[in-house]
């Protein structure tokens, strides 16, 4: 069963025959609005805020368009997306995939939740370009998305399947592999 939880937004697929082309510094300074929550270099600064920094930008692309048309909603995400353009998206897509997310795990990789790892790997750092990394998110995010999506208020085709059988513990389990592992996002010079 494949997992695909994460960094957490899942709503469309990724675009990998035409990546978003952004330009990262215009995105930096539009990214001033998104550092409150996710932080300037996407390590979020709160605990209901996904970490960002190092995620593809087609993923990123995707989300935030998703919460600008409406197909996605969040009550602060929803509001911050309408007031983007094609273009602002891009560059935002751009400036927060730039920065590398590493993880570290702290436990055996043997112990990683089986029906997550092929979509965001043992470490928590995404396999592919639909599935956020999970690596360092707090449990309580994950925990709330996962649940989101067993009540059916977050849709996935892959996430929305795997999340609905699931028990509380099982989430929590979960939640916690991925909070645990160490999170290091940096900027390249």
């Amino acid at each position: 069963m494949l997992f695909g939880l994460g960094g957490l937004l899942l709503a469309g697929a990724a675009h990998a025959d035409e990546p978003p082309v952004g330009d990262p510094v215009a995105g930096k300074k539009i990214a001033g609005q998104c550092r409150t929550c996710h932080g300037i270099d996407g390590y979020a600064r709160i605990p209901i805020a996904p970490h960002i920094g190092g995620e593809p930008a087609s993923y990123l692309h995707d989300q935030l368009t998703a919460f600008r048309d409406g197909t996605r909603t969040h009550e602060m995400m929803s509001v911050v997306a309408r007031m983007l353009t094609d273009e602002q998206i891009d560059d935002l897509a751009a400036w927060y995939a730039y920065p590398i997310a590493t993880a570290t795990l702290t436990a055996d990789p043997s112990g990683a939740p089986e029906a997550c790892t092929a979509c965001h790997g043992d470490d928590g750092i995404a396999l592919i370009e639909d599935a956020p990394n999970l690596a360092g998110e707090t449990n309580i995010y994950i925990d709330t998305q996962l649940k989101a999506f067993r009540l059916g208020k977050r849709t996935h085709e892959v996430m929305s399947a795997v999340a609905e059988d699931m028990t509380d513990a099982e989430i929590r389990a979960v939640a916690d592999w991925y909070a645990d592992v160490k999170l290091e996002i940096t900027v390249p010079d």
